[in-house]
């Protein structure tokens, strides 16, 4: 049987401001889509199965039915903001909660994946509309080797795989809400600079030999406004988006 992500599962372990109102279906297209835009800031959306995931770059995502973690959060940032900030702020909190979970270092391969022994475990995906922004994570939990995907750029992984420890979802839900609640809340108040110890430290691609558009060189570090400083062709740049390719 499936464990309960159902309200009356769920609802009881939200301990902060963040969490209600938690609207659950067992399938949707897409978690993204269950929220309203006046919904208050912190509302919840999770899913025992997405038929039409999205990643970053129109990619999919995809887990079989009731063995990851498919959630959407809601917020109102500041009007002055960079929304590209908040893959990050989703990374540090799901790192955080991957790093309570299996008592392993994760890492944050910029701009939106979390890694484990080099195996993306999760990715954030950051939309906004009409001053929101509903901020999407998907946790690879209870997957078997068989059930991950075999065909990615970056080889994928689950808790499971990792530990061989099956995990009830609705407590790392609980988790997961209460770390991004406490990440956005520094991040309202100081921007990146304020997670920038927990974020750099996590910096998966820091000097590793990488390929952005078609142009190889050496990732130097994630800068304190979200931006990738890298190498290319003896000159430095910065990139505030796009697709990186490193070396495995």
């Amino acid at each position: 049987m499936l464990d309960s992500l159902a309200p009356e599962t769920v609802e009881p372990l939200f301990r902060g401001g963040f969490g209600l109102p938690y609207r659950y279906q067992a399938s949707c297209e897409s978690t993204q889509r269950l929220l309203d835009h006046d919904a208050p800031e912190g509302a919840v959306a999770a899913c025992d199965e997405q038929t039409a995931g999205r990643g970053r770059l129109g990619r999919t995502w995809e887990a079989p039915v009731g063995k990851a973690l498919l959630v959407s959060i809601l917020l109102r940032p500041p009007p002055d903001r960079r929304v590209a900030e908040l893959s990050l702020v989703g990374g540090v909190a799901a790192a955080l909660t991957v790093e309570g979970a299996l008592g392993l270092s994760a890492q944050i391969k910029w701009p939106n994946d979390v890694m484990v022994n080099r195996r993306k475990v999760a990715g954030v995906l950051a939309e906004a509309s009409e001053g929101t922004v509903v901020l999407g994570i998907g946790l690879n939990v209870n997957q078997t080797r068989d059930e991950l995907p075999q065909d990615g750029r970056v080889p994928v992984g689950s808790l499971l795989t990792t530990d061989a420890l099956v995990r009830e979802r609705a407590p790392l839900l609980a988790v997961l809400v209460s770390e991004i609640e406490r990440a956005y809340t520094l991040w309202q108040a100081g921007g990146l600079g304020e997670l920038y110890e927990e974020l750099g430290s996590r910096d998966f691609l820091r000097g590793r030999k990488i390929t952005v558009e078609g142009s190889s060189g050496l990732a130097i570090a994630i800068d304190r406004s979200g931006r990738l400083e890298v190498e290319l062709d003896g000159e430095r740049r910065l990139i505030e988006s796009g697709d990186v390719a490193y070396e495995r």
